[in-house]
């Protein structure tokens, strides 16, 4: 609620407008309206300022109402109430990549170890309740950001799982970097099921410059990459493991080129 003007006075005395009321939010914050679900306004520079709810102005002072008739008016005007609304606040994550997998990918775990975030890790699905934000440090002193995003389930897009409160941050990432883990039954399928689920939330997230990457590979030989390569063929698929940190080197030059690119 904005606060109410003040009533002007005598003596000239005009009302002092409604007192501003500062919310300081994260970028990437959106408000909506909570009754239409209209969108207001997108925060996304540091220091931007938007006005939510607009504070009543204060009333004028009697010296504003004299005339050659009354020179000096007894009465002065009330100051204006302040408006009053309902507004949702929504964060969504601003990163330059997004970890897209299912619950025990090993998306945290590869965010803990490209990074100095320390997201909790466990083996069971859901371990990563709300989106971790890492800074990759990469050459002359170049960085970027990725977000774990908590894990997707087929039928996220409808609201089963976490649904709807994670997947709207996937909106705000400009590259996506979709996880299957080498112990997948079928690990295209697994791949077209996320993708498919990103496009029934919203067919614009298929835009988005894309990598597909082999998560858990110190349990793959050779001959088993190729069988997964031939079996996703059309795709350049990466392999990494964020256990020896075989591959972890050649993913982040590759994030960086794709996310230096889209600059």
């Amino acid at each position: 609620m904005a606060i109410d003007g003040i009533a002007g006075s005598e003596n000239r005395s005009s009302g002092a407008f409604g007192e501003s009321v500062l919310l300081e939010v994260p970028l990437g914050t959106v408000a909506k309206d909570s009754e239409t679900g209209e969108v207001l306004f997108e925060i996304t520079d540091d220091g931007e300022k938007k006005v939510l709810v607009p504070g009543g102005r204060g009333g004028l002072g009697n010296w504003h109402f004299a005339n050659s008739v009354n020179r000096t008016p007894q009465y002065a005007q009330p100051g204006e109430p302040g408006m009053e609304q309902w507004i949702v606040l929504e964060l969504k994550v601003l990163a330059d990549v997004g970890l897209v997998g299912f619950p025990n990918a090993g998306k945290s775990t590869f965010l803990s170890v490209i990074s100095a975030a320390k997201p909790e890790i466990a083996d069971y699905a859901f371990t990563t309740l709300v989106p971790n934000l890492g800074v990759v440090n990469y050459r002359d002193y170049r960085s970027f950001i990725v977000a774990d995003i908590p894990g997707i389930i087929e039928g996220a897009s409808e609201g089963k799982g976490l649904g709807h409160r994670f997947l709207r941050h996937i909106e705000r990432n400009a590259t996506l970097l979709f996880l299957i883990p080498a112990d997948s039954a079928d690990h295209k399928k697994e791949f077209l099921t996320l993708l498919s689920e990103l496009e029934k939330f919203n067919p614009e997230l298929l835009v988005k410059q894309r990598i597909v990457a082999i998560s858990k590979a110190d349990m793959l030989d050779d001959e088993l990459k190729d069988e997964i390569r031939n079996h996703m063929k059309g795709m350049e698929v990466m392999f990494f493991s964020s256990v020896t940190e075989q591959g972890v080197g050649e993913l982040i030059d590759l994030l960086w080129a794709t996310v230096s690119a889209e600059v």
